[in-house]
């Protein structure tokens, strides 16, 4: 009879919340400028500069408007142009003013600035000022391709969004074999370059964003309250494996966030 064999107990699920962020969240992983869907697709997405459209003469507006239409007739892949608002923080750029003014020796500049500052500041507490942001999100493969064949299943392979939002979730997330992502950013930057130059001729203004960039955009969609006043940092400075809201207790003294 052979040597009894330890049974080992599992520790305790934590308890998770179905109405929780991170359960509704449909990204596996971003990585190398690329957002990795929970379908197996993937997602790139432009940044794109306004143009003043109503102060633009008749000819230079039929220009826009024709470039714009040659723009969408080239495209052979499909686009979700993405626009979101969001409010504008002037307290940063008022203290900022406010120490220029009391560094200031010209008595006059200096009540033209405190006249300026309770301006703004006038104006921020009496309307919400607000800031639109505008985007091309472009996907590969095609939403009407099949993927499931690329996609496999596995356990805390992909958790670069789900710590992100403090996910300790143990579902099956996705995988995806390199040869397939290096396919796929392959496309993805032809595609991405396209639009870019499709925009270009309509005199937009469009850079890809990188990865940081893209947490933080995703960050703060799905956080607007949050991220008005708790700014996300580099990722790559995030050494815990897994980010979760922790208890309310007092912070010791001295101790750093």
């Amino acid at each position: 009879m052979g040597p009894r064999q330890p049974q080992i107990t599992p520790a305790p699920a934590a308890a998770s919340n179905p109405n929780s962020t991170q359960n509704t969240l449909q990204i596996a992983e971003v990585r190398d400028g690329i957002a990795i869907m929970n379908d197996g697709t993937f997602r790139a997405v432009i940044m794109c500069k306004a143009i003043n459209f109503d102060l633009m003469s008749p000819q230079e507006r039929e220009a826009v408007e024709f470039a714009y239409q040659g723009f969408l007739n080239s495209l052979n892949f499909p686009i979700q142009i993405f626009m979101r608002s969001e409010k504008v923080d002037l307290k940063p750029y008022l203290q900022k003013l406010d120490k220029i003014r009391a560094g200031q020796d010209n008595m006059l500049l200096a009540l033209l600035m405190e006249d300026y500052i309770s301006f703004l500041d006038a104006i921020a507490q009496q309307a919400n000022i607000m800031d639109k942001q505008f985007y091309v999100v472009i996907s590969y493969p095609d939403p009407n391709q099949d993927v499931r064949s690329t996609i496999k299943q596995s356990t805390g392979f992909f958790t670069g969004m789900a710590d992100l939002f403090g996910s300790k979730d143990k579902t099956p997330r996705v995988v995806i074999d390199e040869k397939v992502l290096e396919d796929a950013k392959t496309e993805l930057r032809n595609r991405v370059q396209a639009v870019i130059e499709g925009l270009q001729q309509a005199s937009v203004q469009s850079l890809p964003l990188d990865t940081q960039e893209l947490i933080e955009l995703y960050y703060n969609v799905y956080n607007p309250d949050t991220a008005t006043h708790q700014h996300l940092g580099k990722f790559e400075d995030i050494s815990a494996t897994v980010i979760g809201k922790g208890e309310s207790a007092a912070q010791p003294q001295g101790a750093q966030t």
